[in-house]
């Protein structure tokens, strides 16, 4: 499937023969039979790496091609996907199964965003999302996203059709691989949608679906409302799970006057939220160079001729919850009141078909419940009960969000930073990132553009907000509802009145929130109030990686230095171990002497480099280490001074040493017992295992050690080290501009795909072990001179 000379050939071929049938056909009255002009025609080259470049003269053929190039990479994946998008993974592998896990060499398209068996999740999925409402939404929108999504259907069904037979060995002959609909792709894009919001609370959502026509039960005793289950989901999205770290620098401290980016989301090394290498081009109208989001028809990260950016995970709440008074007359606890009129509640009853360990098939259904506000949600255990006077629902202004293609189309045709600001503020369609570029006149820009509620200051400040954790709001008052800007879908912040800043020197995020943005003008919020606390706090304790990303830059700037795209490179991976340059002076100076174990731990971290490179030894024991110590309260001897987040909190309390020299004394027995030497090679015990063939890989862990690049590894310090990377560094971009275009040099560290057999499936990770950059070919001439370059013409 990989022999794109030999596909394009007989493409070629086919196209030619029927021309010439035609040409030789009977002739009726005189008048030549006429072969209709394709539906779709686009061009496919494959350079290093098999980086896809598409080229077709409209967006339906555009999104005929990336299609069907990206099932020839990731075809298992993908399909194993759609059965979850579609509420059809029981019928297949069971109700009690969960969604597919990578397992060595075989794929993975499991969520990092959501964990249920099987049946919750077909349930969700079928009853939360609506495709009629999808439907509309699409409908009333702009059309490329429509003709995007008709190609993409069209493209993924042909390579289907074409290799019947032929799938790799993770899904041959599966009953499952299927052709799709272009109701299949508006799922796809939804469940995107959802990470930050429906599937943070998928549990409670399928919980609080039920029989129809139940009724409820009388109210009894009230549990307290326990907001810690939310509050670590939350923290895993944002910081223990899916982070990123962006810059962008401005044209006073460019060396060549010219903006540049760095790009480096840190998301999953399985499932379709790994991203494509692509390039798209329609000429005229769109020519676009980064990557997708697996499944997705269009760059998400990248650049064109004029503009590059990259995005990471917002510090914003991307829903609130309310309390709903229920009219006790009603049994079945469904109707609720806002300002003491009743409204009934809509619902929607959706079945699941289940393979049972017999063969058979069950059919179960759920009824769902929803507000005006939102989905009914339960969770007893946390107070979030269904009775007769009360229930909580989940607003979620991303469940119909239908906008994000017109919105990366948007940025993508930007041709400034501002045409770009422009259309985030227009369309509003990016569901949890922030957004950070450059352009090629030197100006940089950040902005939360991301859908968040319309909920103000002074609603959190009064007597509308019940319970701050839950951001659980009165339900039963109309003055506590979302409110709504112009020229702004209903009940969202335009990012017109959210944090933004637009700057000649640089700016930066690393997922904390838009507070520290640069850290020579902390971003505050319009007077008296700021910004809604929807956004993410001000005046907090910033994260190691965010502090070590500053804090790198601005020691090369403070001297004068101006920036080229070999600095970007070096500040992404030069693997700082940020936590040890704060703990070790102070620790260190303490070591006891009368402890042999310590004494020998002290003496290695004394000798470590303190990085996180293949080479660093020292790094594993500082790595267990911390991940304890860390945790240790009270541990810093300097408090955090608002006026510079970058450099405080730090010091040890001399308090906190005794814990901490406990917390050393561990890890060293630890490592010990895994006979794992103290000093330790990094690249020895932290690696990616493909095909049988093990990389090493530098980096560390990111928000707890203080590692700007940032690996979560699949497994705890086994004997064989930390094995195979869950998620972490993932697309890498640096990008500058000059007369001639881009100038962009890029990693996908993983590889375009997750098929074993593949030259593009672990072809990328020597290059990151080995820090070695790719140059990204973008002009018709650079493409054409890559030696590893292949085309195909797909036509129908």
């Amino acid at each position: 499937m990989y022999l794109h000379r030999v596909s394009a050939r007989r493409l070629v071929v086919t196209a030619a023969m029927g021309a010439i049938l035609a040409a030789c056909g009977p002739h009726t009255g005189g008048t030549a039979t006429t072969t209709p002009p394709p539906q779709f025609s686009a061009e496919v080259i494959r350079t290093t790496h098999g980086v896809v470049h598409v080229k077709a003269a409209d967006f339906r053929s555009l999104g005929y091609g990336i299609a069907y190039a990206y099932a020839q990479d990731n075809l298992c994946m993908f399909a194993d996907t759609l059965l979850t998008v579609r509420g059809e993974r029981s019928q297949y592998f069971g109700g009690d199964a969960h969604a597919t896990a990578r397992k060595g060499d075989e794929y993975g398209a499991a969520s990092g965003f959501m964990d249920l068996k099987n049946e919750d999740s077909d349930f969700f999925f079928k009853g939360y999302l609506d495709v009629d409402q999808l439907r509309a939404g699409y409908a009333a929108g702009a059309k490329e996203p429509r003709d995007l999504l008709e190609g993409y259907v069209a493209g993924y069904n042909r390579y289907l059709k074409e290799n019947a037979g032929k799938f790799p060995a993770a899904c041959h002959d599966a009953k499952w691989v299927k052709p799709m609909t272009v109701e299949d792709m508006y799922l796809v894009l939804a469940e995107k949608a959802l990470h930050a919001s429906g599937e943070v609370f998928a549990k409670e959502v399928v919980a609080g679906a039920r029989d129809a026509n139940a009724t409820v039960a009388a109210r009894g005793p009230q549990r307290k409302l326990d907001p810690a289950f939310l509050l670590a989901r939350l923290d895993k999205v944002v910081h223990q799970g899916f982070g990123s770290n962006t810059l962008a620098v401005g044209k006073d401290l460019s060396a060549s006057g010219h903006g540049l980016l760095l790009g480096n989301p840190h998301f999953p090394w399985a499932s379709t939220d790994r991203f494509y290498q692509a390039h798209l081009t329609v000429p005229g109208r769109y020519d676009v160079m980064g990557v997708a989001l697996g499944g997705m028809p269009t760059v998400v990260i990248g650049f064109n001729k004029d503009v590059a950016w990259s995005h990471t995970v917002t510090a914003a709440t991307h829903f609130t919850t309310f309390k709903l008074a229920l009219d006790p007359g009603d049994s079945t606890g469904t109707t609720y009141l806002i300002d003491g009129d009743k409204n009934k509640m809509t619902s929607k009853t959706v079945s699941v078909d289940v393979l049972m360990a017999d063969g058979t098939t069950a059919r179960h259904s759920k009824t769902f419940y929803f507000s005006k506000q939102g989905a009914v949600i339960v969770k007893p255990e946390a107070g979030l009960t269904w009775t007769s006077t009360t229930a909580y629902v989940l607003a979620d202004p991303n469940r119909d969000n239908t906008r994000m293609l017109e919105q990366w189309l948007g940025i993508g045709t930007a041709t400034s930073v501002q045409a770009l600001k422009s259309s985030l503020d227009a369309v509003v369609g990016l569901p949890w990132v922030n957004t950070v570029a450059s352009d090629r006149t030197g100006n940089a820009l950040y902005a939360d553009a991301s859908v968040v509620p319309r909920v103000t200051t002074d609603k959190f400040a009064g007597n509308c907000l019940l319970l701050p954790a839950l951001v659980l709001f009165d339900g039963a008052r109309s003055a506590c509802a979302w409110g709504q800007d112009a020229n702004t879908p209903p009940g969202i912040f335009s990012p017109a009145n959210a944090p933004s800043m637009l700057r000649t020197d640089y700016v930066g995020n690393s997922n904390d929130s838009y507070w520290l943005t640069n850290a020579r003008s902390l971003l505050t919020g319009p007077p008296p109030l700021g910004y809604s606390p929807l956004y993410g706090k001000v005046g907090a304790e910033q994260r190691l990686r965010t502090r070590i990303g500053f804090i790198q830059f601005e020691e090369l700037a403070k001297q004068g230095h101006k920036f080229q795209l070999s600095d970007l490179q070096t500040l992404v991976f030069a693997d700082r171990i940020y936590a040890a340059e704060l703990v070790l002076p102070d620790l260190l100076a303490a070591c006891p002497s009368d402890d042999a174990t310590l004494v020998q731990a002290c003496a290695v971290l004394a000798a470590w480099d303190r990085h996180a490179n293949v080479d660093s030894r020292g790094a594993v024991l500082f790595r267990e280490f911390w991940s304890a110590a860390s945790q240790i309260p009270n541990k810093w001897k300097v408090p955090l001074d608002p006026t510079d987040p970058v450099h405080t909190p730090n010091g040890m309390a001399p308090a906190a040493l005794p814990a901490m020299f406990t917390a050393l004394k561990n890890a060293a027995s630890l490592l010990q017992s895994l006979n794992i030497p103290l000093d330790g090679r990094l690249g020895d015990y932290q690696g990616e295992t493909r095909n049988g063939v093990r990389t090493p890989l530098h980096g560390g862990v990111g928000d707890i050690d203080g590692s700007y690049n940032s690996l979560r590894m699949s497994t705890a310090l086994t004997a064989t080290g930390y094995n195979n990377v869950y998620w972490g560094t993932s697309y890498v971009q640096t990008v500058t501009f000059d007369d001639a275009g881009p100038v962009a040099q890029a990693m996908l560290v993983y590889g375009q795909s997750t098929d074993p057999t593949s030259p593009y499936y672990a072809d990328q990770l020597g290059p990151y072990s080995r820090k070695e950059w790719t140059t990204l070919p973008f002009s018709e001439t650079s493409i054409n001179a890559d030696p590893n370059r292949t085309r195909m013409t797909l036509t129908q």
